[in-house]
């Protein structure tokens, strides 16, 4: 989700020459809160946020209002009620978003086959081939726009240009419900005048050793030396920045869409000490994952844990299995490995997660002579049947029986 709020917009004017911007990057506008908004119409002009009204709860997202007294989504909700305190707070209900996005990007799909999905809310789409059909880019775009308004409710930003690192500048730029257009010969006045923290890979610590250098704008970084930028920078992130200040993205549309990791975390309600406990969830996470992983038809091989303490610091610890797994009892003995190595006296932990890396095809997995996780795989695959017919929750391990979660965790 961005966290743009809207203000210094930009957008294209009708007579925008754009035959050379053919690659196009739809944002969809704020879009948890916007879905939330269809049933509260009421609220459209003050400040939403959705997520959980609790103090140990993180914001999901924020409209346009809210972000602009400096809401942001993945803040804690009590940071976020304190700059905001006029704030609604809406439930998500990602089920529905699931089902909006789905929609938008059949939209982008009768549009043209070269459509890039890069998450729920957003798509680049190559409409050069489309062109003959449906008009220029701007009129693309311009139609794309009415449609989701009209078959969604829901408002989309759109940019356009020559390459894709431009087009995504655009759309932010363009944003909330806008169309920006930049032609190919406009590409570096419009680039350089950008911030640094504008560009791709620059997050809070690169930004800092730019600012070193005294780079502030996307044209200082094009008007360094290259071997000045990689010995700051390091020889390959350097060089993309440098490539990029010049606008040059060879990238085309992927129209393979590789999962990189699947996993599951949760946040408590109040901060967890006990040990015991803690290992219970990484038992009920790992279970999960492994679930997702066979309806997946995946498996995995790296197992990476997660905790969050009290004061928001974050540590993860990974450990790579010899032969991918997609059982859970498995991913459970190398996350719960990496725990041990994690916990302490006095642990206070506000969120767990389990995750697995390094996902591939199934094929050849617990076909050997000796397959020492074979029982626990027909386990889980029983438990997968039942868990069909009947619903979640209706096998779990005992030591979950025993424990006392507290209620109301975020997942």
């Amino acid at each position: 989700m961005s966290k743009q709020d809207g203000r210094g917009r930009q957008v294209s004017a009708h007579t925008v020459d754009d035959r050379s911007a053919t690659m196009l990057h739809i944002d969809l506008d704020a879009f948890f809160a916007s879905v939330e908004l269809l049933d509260h119409p009421e609220l459209v002009n003050k400040p939403v946020v959705v997520g959980h009204r609790s103090g140990r709860s993180v914001v999901t997202a924020a409209n346009y209002v809210a972000r602009r007294y400096g809401v942001n989504s993945a803040m804690p909700m009590s940071v976020a009620l304190r700059r905001c305190p006029d704030a609604v707070v809406l439930e998500p209900h990602f089920d529905r978003y699931k089902a909006l996005s789905h929609q938008v990007m059949q939209i982008f799909g009768d549009v043209t086959p070269l459509v890039e999905v890069l998450g729920i809310d957003e798509a680049f789409l190559d409409v050069a081939g489309a062109r003959r059909l449906h008009g220029g880019p701007a009129e693309i775009g311009a139609l794309i726009r009415r449609r989701v308004q009209a078959e969604t409710g829901l408002t989309c930003s759109v940019g356009a240009a020559s390459t894709k690192f431009i087009a995504k500048l655009a759309s932010g730029r363009a944003k909330p419900d806008g169309l920006l257009v930049i032609p190919a010969e406009d590409t570096l006045a419009f680039l350089h005048p950008l911030p640094v923290s504008a560009m791709w890979g620059v997050g809070a610590s690169t930004e800092e050793n730019l600012t070193r250098l005294g780079l502030r704008t996307i044209g200082d970084i094009a008007n360094t030396p290259l071997p000045v930028l990689q010995s700051t920078l390091g020889v390959a992130s350097g060089q993309k920045l440098f490539e990029l200040s010049w606008g040059r993205d060879p990238r085309q549309i992927s129209l393979e869409r590789e999962e990189k990791s699947i996993g599951h975390e949760v946040t408590f309600e109040h901060d967890v000490t006990d040990v015991a406990q803690l290992r219970s969830e990484i038992l009920r996470l790992s279970d999960e994952v492994a679930a997702r992983l066979r309806r997946s038809g995946l498996v995995g091989r790296t197992v990476v844990l997660k905790l969050r303490y009290t004061d928001f610091s974050t540590v993860s610890r990974s450990r790579t299995l010899a032969e991918s797994t997609n059982v859970g009892r498995r991913i459970y003995e190398e996350a719960v490995a990496s725990f041990d190595t994690l916990a302490r006296s006095g642990i206070r932990v506000r969120l767990i997660g389990v995750r697995i890396e390094q996902l591939g095809d199934p094929d050849g997995v617990g076909l050997g002579l000796w397959d020492p996780d074979e029982g626990w795989r027909e386990a889980e695959l029983a438990v997968d049947s039942l868990t069909a017919r009947f619903g979640r929750g209706t096998v779990r391990p005992a030591s979950q029986l025993k424990s006392s979660r507290p209620p109301g965790p975020r997942e």
